[in-house]
């Protein structure tokens, strides 16, 4: 067997598995900004990638699986409980994967999420955030269940060969797996042997909330877009012009360029580039038209730090402005620069 752990720096684990006689492979727990580096690995070992799979559906960063599926029409499993409604293979517990010559046996392991599952391959158990190394999933989030999470732990895969390799979901230290015996004897959350006892600890945990809870649960389920990846799209639809170019530009007189602010009128009455027109982002559609009448016209769109104006000018391009190109940066990086502004107070 081919398998290879993938890292982020927030200490999400992805892993790649591959038959070495067939050549194919799966992806288990992929992250979104890794889609490249997956790809990459794939080629460098001569693998065909064949199935991806998420262990759960995951509430503190962004799978892969559906932007990977899009692009390569590679299917998605899942457990048969997720609502995610882009998946593909929906599995249970007791049924199996083949991946080449590769044996992927499921557990269902409700308790962190419902949707929770283990995949048990060759001499190691793949166990998502069901159990972690010195800890497990918690509970706390959309689906979670301290009872369920007992049985899975207590009634499921701690009652497998103690020598099987532990590879989880999540890795807060400097290691890269553990061994169910090593769980069972120094993890302390499992020294919780009883069920009351050990509920009433999942109960107790006061656990920040993820970051990205909200995005990552509304994406996850939905098969929706991050912010980030409509921002990545925006992006590579335009091109982008240095403040000292637009500074350059208005110093020496020339009047090639349109300057179009795209914040909220307060904004663009206290402080704006000199010379820019004023269309806020939310009207753009509606308003364009009146403002902007030359479609032949050389754009150049700003917003407050750049996010705004680059799907601002992403969307002037879908409209048949050929030539909008976004402000590398924002009015606040302007400012910063001590470029000049100006103000209008009737704005």
């Amino acid at each position: 067997m081919i398998f290879h752990q993938i890292r982020t720096p927030n200490g999400c684990q992805s892993y790649l598995l591959g038959c070495r006689s067939s050549c194919a492979a799966i992806i288990v727990d992929p992250e979104l900004s890794l889609m490249a580096r997956y790809q990459a690995l794939a080629v460098q070992e001569g693998l065909v990638l064949r199935y991806l799979l998420d262990t759960h559906t995951h509430a503190d960063h962004f799978s892969a699986t559906h932007e990977m599926a899009r692009k390569s029409g590679l299917p998605v499993i899942m457990h048969r409980r997720s609502p995610a409604p882009f998946a593909d293979m929906r599995v249970d517990d007791g049924e199996m994967l083949i991946v080449g010559e590769l044996r992927l046996s499921i557990m269902h392991t409700p308790g962190h999420t419902a949707d929770s599952m283990c995949i048990l391959v060759n001499d190691r158990i793949l166990t998502g955030d069901t159990l972690l190394i010195g800890g497990t999933g918690r509970t706390d989030l959309p689906s979670g269940d301290p009872d369920q999470l007992y049985d899975s732990l207590f009634n499921g895969i701690l009652n497998l060969d103690p020598a099987l390799l532990v590879f989880p979901g999540h890795i807060y230290a400097d290691r890269t797996h553990t061994t169910l015996g090593e769980e069972l004897a120094s993890n302390p959350r499992l020294q919780k042997k009883e069920r009351s006892d050990f509920v009433d600890q999942m109960r107790r945990l006061d656990l920040r909330m993820p970051t990205h809870l909200t995005e990552a649960l509304r994406t996850n389920m939905s098969g929706g877009k991050t912010v980030a990846q409509m921002l990545a799209e925006a992006a590579n639809k335009v091109s982008f012009m240095s403040m000292e170019e637009v500074q350059r530009r208005i110093t020496s007189g020339e009047h090639d360029i349109v300057l179009l602010d795209v914040r909220e009128r307060d904004a663009y009455a206290q402080a704006h580039i000199p010379g820019a027109v004023f269309l806020p982002r939310g009207q753009l559609e509606l308003r364009v038209n009146d403002v902007l009448s030359d479609p032949t016209q050389r754009v150049v769109v700003y917003c407050e730090v750049g996010k705004i104006s680059t799907l601002a000018a992403a969307t002037l391009k879908d409209l048949g402005f050929g030539r909008a190109v976004a402000l590398d940066g924002g009015i606040a990086g302007w400012k910063e620069h001590g470029y000049p502004t100006e103000s209008s107070p009737s704005a």
